[in-house]
């Protein structure tokens, strides 16, 4: 959970309009990651207690969670962190695919050396990255899965920077939110079934994924080499078969709905 003492800190230190951003922040985070579980309470003296903010950033926090379907309001019953299940999930891959294609289509058509210099830096940050964890034997532990999480978003980031539209990225991004929700938790269980099996674990974005048979590296790197040669068709075909495989393997690996 969020160190309390820290944002604390913070909230002194910050002007009062930063305090909502700082709520949101640390909340979303703390929902992504699975520290608040798919449909718990979001009752605000918690909240308070937990992130040392008052009512008013608290409530403007979980509106905008709430515009992003990462809280969810009951009438007369307050907030509740959003539920998740197998529907909700493959609603939410092939809705990020349909966006991201069309993102990408115009990312190749309109990107420049920036554009492939960006996408060929976040790869290289990925994959040294989950070699480096993987050495240290630091998988699949939390701060592990934080730290793939932030190259492999910064990965799929950069295949879509130079799409012109600002809403088709924005609504990337969202996607991406929802869809890492049920992908971390998968991470930690294949990470600890190949640890149990006596293997090494994978990591999120780079290496092989033994617990699904997948070899993730070698998907980003076939997507980044499709789009940088310009070869759209191909590019978007592979990027929506790795979201779809994805999907596959966090469901065989199961979702946890926070529900006993």
């Amino acid at each position: 959970m969020a160190d309390t003492a820290a944002i604390r800190a913070d909230a002194d230190a910050e002007p009062a309009q930063t305090l909502a951003e700082q709520a949101y922040r640390a909340i979303r985070r703390d929902i992504v990651a699975g520290r608040l579980a798919p449909g718990q309470p979001m009752r605000f003296e918690y909240l308070k207690e937990t992130y040392g903010l008052s009512f008013s950033p608290l409530r403007e926090a979980l509106a905008r969670l709430q515009s992003e379907r990462l809280v969810t309001a009951y009438a007369l019953r307050g907030f509740r962190v959003a539920e998740m299940s197998v529907d909700e999930m493959w609603d939410t891959i092939e809705t990020r695919i349909m966006i991201e294609r069309e993102a990408l289509t115009a990312a190749i058509a309109r990107g420049g050396d920036d554009w492939e210099i960006g996408i060929v830096q976040a790869f290289h940050a990925l994959s040294h990255c989950s070699k480096r964890l993987r050495a240290a034997g630091d998988w699949p532990s939390e701060p592990a899965i934080e730290e793939i999480e932030r190259r492999h978003q910064a990965f799929h980031r950069a295949l879509i920077a130079a799409c012109p539209s600002r809403w088709t990225r924005e609504l990337s991004e969202m996607l991406y939110v929802q869809t890492e929700r049920y992908r971390r938790p998968a991470l930690m269980r294949a990470g600890a079934a190949l640890d149990d099996e006596g293997g090494v674990g994978s990591g999120g974005g780079a290496g092989k994924e033994g617990a699904a048979g997948r070899d993730i590296e070698a998907e980003h790197k076939a997507i980044m080499d499709a789009a940088i040669a310009r070869d759209a068709p191909t590019a978007v075909e592979l990027l929506t078969a790795h979201l779809r495989d994805t999907g596959r393997m966090i469901e065989r690996l199961g979702i946890e709905t926070g529900r006993k």
